[in-house]
């Protein structure tokens, strides 16, 4: 009888420069809601969609640590409890996460299955990826490592192919060993593949006992395991996070698993996969899979079409309006906006890489910025000045801080604020303010089950966040380096 728990392992790294200007690196596309399931992110359902796999426990997710009180609060609104949420301080690819991850599945003295999934993938067909999953842990409870080979639909050149050593069936679920791994093809050879039963898409997703990997690790690249075991034991723990030690995992090689082992490893299965997957490369892969009109176009938010065919609208704010185009995307958020034939929106990164290099912030960031206490918005600012709108979740308050080259006043606009200030705390209702002058120790808290929304004016000869000397946080965020011109509270 099978009786190896399952665990999730879930890659949340990634910055999705291809789903620029809606995607960014302060919040990626595997913390938004971009599919057809509107409520829940790509993160959330990474994580539903596993319900009714036999052995099922809670997750394990890893993150930079910029993005840890994301995945926190993501993974609270669906109700999930991580079994760990462990933090890299510096991305080394999956070789090493996924090194981390059996480390600390068998630190009991366990050996679970661990299923490697990354947050950002839509699989259209659950029933067919679980009844997939369950055939895939057969194999790995005999000692194999098994991934998931996405059954093409057309001559892809944007991904890599696993040939099989013998042709794969689908409706059977028979794992087949792996002969190679394939790099991204040309159109020429993605077209041969194609016809070719033997190939399938690399989709990225793997299962495995965490034994089984961690002896094929440590015989083809020891060091990984070495860095890795020596960075968890002297991890440090940080409310809902493990922060994983810096200078030890830094030594680890910067490696993803299919090359350290599964294209050498003589235990490599694949199994074919056939649900719809994407992973959400581009705008044109997101128009592929999302619904779409009589006119074959893709319409989000606040939009008119018309006499327009094939396009992907999506508006965040602000109406777009489309006339007599096709084949377009077309993406509005509050400061920037792309309008690219989809056929080359693969190239938005090259776009994002430019933005980064001239030192635009709209390249990396959103005005509105979200913090474990909630978000700030940047609405509009001078030489001297800015103006930010402030909304803090019932129950939670910003750090104990003051600054040396600001002074700040607060209006509250909905709700009740707690304002401290030196020692001394203060209730501030709807249309009241107050003034926080330089060098002045304060704080503020929203003691309320509302959210209170407040708008903050800031004045002076220097407005750079790394003027925020904190003095208490609740959120363990006082050891943290705040550097120029940063977006962060």
């Amino acid at each position: 009888m099978l009786t190896n728990p399952l665990i999730p392992v879930i890659l949340c790294g990634g910055t999705g420069t291809r789903l620029w200007p809606l995607s960014r690196a302060s919040y990626p596309k595997q913390y938004l809601a971009l599919s057809n399931n509107k409520s829940k992110t790509l993160l959330q359902q990474t994580q539903q969609r596993l319900q009714g796999i036999k052995g099922l426990t809670n997750p394990l997710l890893i993150c930079n640590e910029d993005h840890r009180f994301i995945v926190a609060e993501q993974m609270r609104q669906i109700n999930i409890d991580p079994k760990a949420i462990l933090l890299e301080p510096i991305g080394r690819n999956t070789a090493p996460a996924i090194a981390l991850a059996a480390l600390k599945a068998t630190e009991q003295g366990e050996d679970p299955l661990l299923l490697i999934l990354a947050a950002d993938h839509e699989i259209q067909d659950k029933n067919e990826f679980l009844r997939v999953v369950e055939a895939g842990s057969k194999y790995a409870h005999e000692g194999k490592l098994v991934t998931f080979g996405i059954v093409p639909t057309s001559p892809e050149t944007g991904y890599g192919y696993i040939e099989a050593i013998e042709p794969l069936n689908n409706q059977e679920m028979k794992g087949i060993a792996i002969n190679r791994f394939v790099e991204k093809p040309d159109q020429k050879t993605a077209k041969k593949f194609l016809t070719d039963n033997r190939f399938t898409w690399n989709s990225g997703m793997f299962l495995f006992k965490s034994s089984a990997i961690l002896s094929e690790l440590e015989r083809l690249v020891p060091e990984i395991v070495s860095c890795c075991r020596a960075a968890l034991e002297q991890a440090v723990n940080d409310l809902d996070f493990l922060r994983v030690e810096q200078e030890a995992f830094a030594k680890c090689p910067n490696i993803a698993i299919d090359v350290a082992v599964m294209e050498k490893t003589k235990l490599g299965t694949v199994l074919p996969l056939n649900a719809g997957w994407s992973d959400i490369g581009s705008w044109n892969a997101l128009w592929d899979i999302s619904k779409k009109n009589a006119d074959g176009n893709v319409i989000q938010g606040k939009v008119i079409s018309e006499e327009s065919k094939n396009c992907y609208f999506r508006s965040e704010n602000r109406l777009i309006v489309g006339l007599g185009v096709e084949n377009l995307a077309i993406i509005e958020t509050d400061d920037a906006v792309l309008v690219a034939h989809r056929s080359k929106t693969q190239n938005v990164k090259t776009i994002v890489k430019k933005l980064e290099d001239s030192g635009n912030n709209e390249g990396k960031s959103h005005r509105k910025v979200y913090r474990p206490w909630g978000s700030y918005t940047n609405i509009v600012e001078g030489k001297r000045w800015q103006v930010k709108r402030i909304e803090v979740k019932p129950g939670a308050s910003l750090s104990l801080q003051m600054h040396h080259h600001r002074a700040e006043h607060w209006i509250v606009v909905k709700g009740t604020a707690q304002i401290e200030k030196e020692g001394i705390k203060e209730l501030l209702g709807e249309n009241e303010s107050t003034y926080i002058p330089l060098g002045c120790k304060h704080r503020l808290t929203n003691p309320g089950r509302m959210p209170v929304e407040l708008i903050e004016v800031q004045s002076g000869s220097y407005l750079g966040e790394d003027d925020i000397i904190r003095i208490e946080d609740c959120y363990g965020r006082m050891n943290e380096m705040l550097p120029k011109n940063t977006i962060q509270q």
